[in-house]
């Protein structure tokens, strides 16, 4: 008789925790291997995870909305079908309350996951109870170092300290000294939340977060007067945010508050586009068995700009402009639960065939959750296609650490005034759609802007047929 741990699994290299967001099996249940058992929030990616082996489910460690370091173990497999199972009383009700918010089990696995953590790398972090967003009235537990022999700090300090590459980020930002932080992870650790809601509040550098009133990022300190929480009124349902949710409102909400937003608009006349579509797609389709849609000659046309306007492939990092030499092209993909936005690497070695391959594949894998985490990260530009539902236009939001998002509005046959060989005017029905380019003015000039939208006119309204082989 053996057992067998299933583990938090790193998803990523720079992914310290993971939220268990569902059981897809329950104690008792045969599980095969690889079969998926659990699903999984990070803030880059949901997936399924799949069972290391045969057997049965013996042991739930984790509960669904708990959050816990990376190669935490989560459940244990019985090998050999029934064998006993775990209920009140036994190790598996232990182990869950062990797990409860405030309880040393956490911080015994984080100091271990200090202890395995690669030279130059970060501890995995915990957030106890991450399942319900914390309120403006929680403190954080205060707990007092232990003093170490060489008289340095503690290993509860170093914890606290070894904050997640991304919150270091905001933090460097905005100037924002960590050390000085007080959050709500283990050990005061500052997680994102935590310094999201802090910036919001206004508060100088160097206020503890967890100490006394906590900001809150729905009503922060000072502005409950003014920003109220809404109540509920009687007939109202409520229902907590997923972690999908919670994590595109953090990352909507760092990521507006980051950039200068301006927005330019250009009507594209896609005509060309497509009629050689149609020329191309019975042949197209029958040779790589996908559909050719309108996207994959945008993003052609999208890398081309980016070459001739590097801004727009670029980055902020402090007083400093990163102009990233890889064309990584991310494409939202709206779910029934939430957004996501897979990644295309190195778009610019691909023709139209392969980034439809690429295209069909991701969005296909998103609608599954069957992406990697890397599969989510390093885009240096993004596209959004509203257009599919029926919007015009509108004005996105950049992705933090780029410089610019195209949206892409409803593409639709509209009458054109066109000037003929003769030089008259003529009325023509032409097919048309609005472009909207979002864009960071700290780095980008509106004249950037207008020039790299010209340029995608000018290309799709001239597109090589040959470019589709």
């Amino acid at each position: 008789m053996a057992r067998v741990d299933v583990v938090m699994p790193q998803m990523g290299e720079s992914i310290a925790e993971g939220t268990l967001s569902r059981w897809l099996k329950k104690v008792g249940d045969e599980v095969k291997r690889d079969e998926p058992i659990f699903e999984i929030s990070t803030d880059k990616v949901d997936a399924e995870i799949p069972a290391p082996s045969s057997g049965v489910l013996a042991e739930i460690l984790v509960t669904e909305g708990q959050t816990v370091p990376v190669q935490t173990v989560v459940a244990r497999l019985e090998t050999e079908k029934g064998a006993a199972i775990g209920g009140p009383g036994t190790p598996a009700s232990s182990a869950q309350a062990g797990a409860a918010p405030g309880s040393a089990a956490p911080v015994a696995a984080e100091a271990a996951g200090a202890r395995s953590a690669k030279p130059g790398g970060f501890p995995p972090a915990a957030q106890p109870n991450a399942g319900t967003a914390p309120s403006s009235h929680q403190t954080a537990a205060v707990r007092t170092p232990v003093p170490q022999p060489n008289g340095g700090e503690s290993l509860a300090d170093r914890l606290r300290t070894k904050s997640s590459p991304l919150v270091r980020k905001i933090a460097a930002e905005h100037g924002i000294e960590l050390a000085a932080l007080h959050g709500t992870g283990v050990s005061g650790r500052v997680t994102k939340r935590d310094i999201l809601q802090f910036i919001e509040s206004g508060a100088p550098s160097g206020v503890a977060v967890g100490a006394g009133a906590r900001p809150s990022m729905y009503a922060p300190g000072g502005a409950d007067e003014q920003r109220p929480m809404p109540e509920a009124w009687p007939g109202d349902r409520v229902e907590p945010m997923s972690q999908m949710r919670r994590l595109t409102s953090d990352h909507m909400v760092a990521a507006r508050r980051t950039a200068a937003h301006v927005t330019s608009f250009f009507e594209i006349d896609l005509t060309r586009i497509a009629r050689i579509r149609a020329r191309s797609r019975a042949e197209f389709e029958a040779k790589t068995g996908e559909k050719l849609t309108f996207l994959p000659f945008v993003i052609k046309v999208v890398v081309d700009g980016l070459k001739k306007h590097p801004v727009l492939n670029a980055a902020v990092a402090g007083t400093n402009v990163i102009y990233r030499k890889q064309y990584n092209i991310g494409i939202a993909v709206a779910l029934d639960w939430g957004l996501i936005v897979p990644v295309i690497k190195n778009a610019d070695d691909l023709s139209v065939t392969g980034l439809t391959r690429q295209l069909n594949d991701l969005a296909q894998r998103a609608r599954a959750k069957r992406l990697q985490p890397q599969e989510v990260q390093g885009a240096t530009f993004t596209i959004t296609n509203p257009g599919v539902f029926g919007s015009l236009m509108g004005t996105p939001i950049i992705p933090l650490n780029t410089s610019a998002i195209l949206g892409l509005g409803a593409i639709e046959k509209r009458p054109k005034v066109l000037v003929g060989n003769d030089g008259e005017d003529t009325i023509a029905v032409r097919t048309c759609a609005y472009f909207s380019l979002s864009f960071d003015h700290r780095i980008v000039d509106g004249a950037d802007a207008d020039k790299f939208l010209a340029f995608l006119k000018h290309e799709l309204e001239n597109f090589p047929e040959a470019s589709v082989v």
